[in-house]
């Protein structure tokens, strides 16, 4: 009977490999966490800190450094991080030395509400608190506030940042009713009228022809009013 040793060598070679993997694995496993290390990915305006979040992880683990690396569950330490409501989504890892990361994307304020409570809407149509580290600026929402409103709102805040004339230009909403709705401009006193959210790519594309005509003109601190509302017109009000 012969024997392909080559077979036999590829075999040995296979179960040494793996014997190895295993013995480093488990030696990696048995290693401490020297260090935990926080970053923030994107928009650097910090609604938290790194300060915050290691304190997040110390009140809800009571310290992870120096814990043995097989006791931390990765899964577990992100959902901790992402409960916190300034957090959209965090990712957590060990590196090979033993430090722990967190990577984290942060929630992104698009409208600040001020009614009877006081909070910011972010980029998925949702409320968000305010920060003490960091206070954005977007435009402030007032009047009537309710959950309609605010879902119209968040759909004009959406064109407003789809179109740099308009994040520029447009410091705040003022919610007269619902489906009725105005806009305030940064440089100039008058009010637009906005009326309901229907049409507002055509509304938007009025005003901003409106705009430059007048600014070439040299007469927009003639109009108190500007109304939106009317079908494919710019009707104006002068003071």
């Amino acid at each position: 009977m012969r024997f392909n040793w080559n077979y036999i060598k590829l075999a040995a070679l296979v179960l040494v490999i793996m014997g190895l993997y295993a013995f480093s694995n488990a030696r990696n496993s048995a290693k401490n966490v020297t260090g935990m290390k926080v970053s923030f990915v994107g928009d650097q305006n910090l609604y938290l800190t790194e300060g915050a979040v290691n304190k997040l992880l110390i009140q809800k683990y009571g310290g992870l450094q120096n814990v043995p690396k097989e006791n931390i569950v990765l899964n577990t330490v992100e959902k901790a991080i992402e409960a916190n409501e300034m957090v959209k989504s965090a990712q957590v890892y060990l590196t090979i030395d033993g430090e722990l990361n967190s990577k984290i994307v942060q929630r992104k304020p698009i409208g600040r509400i001020e009614g009877y409570t006081k909070f910011y809407l972010d980029e998925d149509g949702k409320r968000m608190p305010l920060s003490s580290n960091h206070s954005a600026r977007v435009p402030i929402i007032t009047g009537n506030i309710s959950g309609k409103s605010l879902e119209d709102v968040y759909v004009i805040l959406e064109h407003i940042n789809a179109d740099d004339f308009f994040r520029k230009t447009v410091v705040g909403i003022h919610i007269k009713s619902e489906n009725e709705y105005q806009l305030r401009l940064r440089l100039n006193d008058f009010v637009v009228n906005l009326g309901g959210i229907d049409g507002l790519e055509g509304k938007f594309s009025n005003f901003k022809a409106f705009y430059a005509k007048a600014t070439k003109d040299q007469t927009l601190e003639d109009y108190a009013e500007v109304s939106l509302e009317f079908n494919n017109q710019v009707v104006c009000t002068k003071i």
